[in-house]
């Protein structure tokens, strides 16, 4: 028997990698205690204070803007609505603000805790280092020489102990590492969800911000007319109503499917979310994002089913691995035929560097992916097949995409990354946050011609 230090070493490192994988799924609760770091005690119950009151406020606020509703279309009852809605919003404001200060305190100390965790692991390098150099002293002897080289039995159980303390101290010192590594873990997950908070309750800041400025806007023009000046009113529903027309006749564009009128996208979209909770704004901004994305990039044609290459649509520039084989072209022919469709005439996306196009229609789902969620489109929408080039299929696949990766009743935050996994399966801090950061703009833009609707 060979006691060695590649075998101690193999399993040593197969015991911490044990532990990464246990650690990898485990599920952490999301550590957000209820203290206020940097605070007396007194200054922290009366920011609790604070903070319960402007709820009591908000909840208030809510019922009197639901009972102003039925009044609108009147002068005072616009104006009355605006007040609340103000007034609701710079509450929200001041119980974001609240939540911010807590917040950041909460990630000053969860920073230093993991800069502690993070100079304990270090030590437990060192340590293992330590323990590794004495094993190299002894692992190059087997049993055999120790014994032969002994000058008694006592020598030589003394020199096996020597051997079994350096491995029980290895063993050890790997335990030590591994709990520090759990526990910085665990503290950079529960760090992430502070700094998520903190985004998202800035976001809403902002949001409520500009949305008091346009009620603001709004409630002067609206005080500017007198009670004589009736007819006055009646010219401002009328404009109103007619950009509302305006809006919802707009023309929304769709990546290889041409264009629907916004009203219908809108109507779409709500239904799509009413079954995922995905918000209908942040649904169409990603459809318009894709479509955007569909002017740069152009579209190409399969020409052989078997190879998945193609051809440029426009320019018939000949493309190789413009779908992968047989794993999109397979459900691609599939999926054409049902439609009554020319595979070869149907345009799919080209393909990208180091990677495949082949993606269809306004989701921009490959084929295989389409298909994945093929039975869940029909039972949304309770229809017998599905087709990525309708409108109200796109969309509805969309918002069940979305939902998946994590945008169903998410704030800011959430939505973001959402965006970005959809686009390319990874969180914006992979993929880079270009692509959810526009996706976020432009939920917000559809966000207030949405709520415009509403209201008119």
């Amino acid at each position: 028997m060979r006691i060695t230090g590649a075998v101690a070493w193999g399993a040593a490192l197969a015991v911490l990698m044990l532990g990464v994988a246990i650690m990898g799924r485990a599920v952490y609760a999301e550590d957000l205690p209820d203290t206020c770091p940097g605070l007396s005690a007194s200054e922290c119950s009366a920011l609790k204070d604070q903070y319960e009151e402007l709820q009591k406020e908000i909840a208030g606020l809510n019922k009197q803007i639901a009972e102003t509703q039925a009044k609108k279309g009147t002068l005072q009852g616009d104006v009355s609505a605006l007040n609340a809605q103000i007034a609701q919003a710079q509450a929200q404001i001041k119980a974001k603000n609240i939540e911010i200060k807590k917040i950041g305190g909460q990630i000053e100390t969860k920073t230093a805790a993991i800069n502690q965790l993070s100079a304990k692991i270090d030590r437990g390098h060192e340590s293992l280092a330590a323990f590794l150099r004495q094993q190299d002293q002894v692992d190059d002897l087997s049993l055999v020489e120790i014994a032969l080289a002994a000058d008694n039995a006592f020598s030589l159980f003394n020199d096996v102990d020597n051997i079994v303390t350096v491995q029980a101290g290895l063993n050890t010192e790997f335990a030590k590492v591994r709990d520090a590594r759990s526990q910085e873990e665990a503290a950079r997950k529960a760090l992430a969800a502070q700094q998520a908070a903190a985004s998202d309750a800035k976001f809403v800041v902002q949001t409520k911000e500009a949305e008091i400025n346009q009620n603001k806007q709004e409630k002067t023009q609206l005080l500017a007319i007198t009670a004589n000046q009736e007819s006055q009113y009646k010219q401002v529903l009328a404009q109103r109503q007619a950009e509302a027309a305006q809006i919802r006749a707009r023309l929304f564009p769709l990546r290889d499917t041409g264009t629907i009128a916004f009203g219908d996208a809108v109507r779409y979209a709500q239904a799509a979310g009413s079954k995922t909770g995905v918000r209908p704004a942040l649904i169409l901004a990603i459809l318009s994002q894709e479509s955007d994305l569909g002017a740069n990039v152009g579209n190409c044609l399969i020409t052989d089913l078997t190879t998945g290459d193609g051809k440029g649509k426009n320019t018939g520039t000949p493309f190789s691995g413009v779908m992968k084989a047989p794993r999109d072209t397979v459900p691609f022919k599939t999926i054409t035929e049902a439609l009554g469709k020319d595979w070869s005439t149907t345009p799919v996306s080209c393909p990208q560097p180091g990677g495949y196009g082949g993606a269809m229609g306004p989701t921009q789902f490959i084929p295989s992916t389409w298909m994945l969620f093929d039975a869940r489109i029909k039972a949304a929408l309770g229809v017998p097949a599905t087709n990525p080039w309708n409108a109200e299929h796109a969309i509805m696949a969309t918002a069940l995409y979305m939902e998946d990766v994590g945008a169903a009743g998410g704030g800011y935050s959430a939505e973001r990354d959402a965006a970005c996994r959809y686009y390319s399966g990874q969180p914006c801090s992979v993929a880079g946050a270009t692509y959810g950061n526009s996706v976020i703009a432009k939920a917000t833009n559809f966000q207030n011609d949405i709520d415009f609707l509403k209201d008119n």
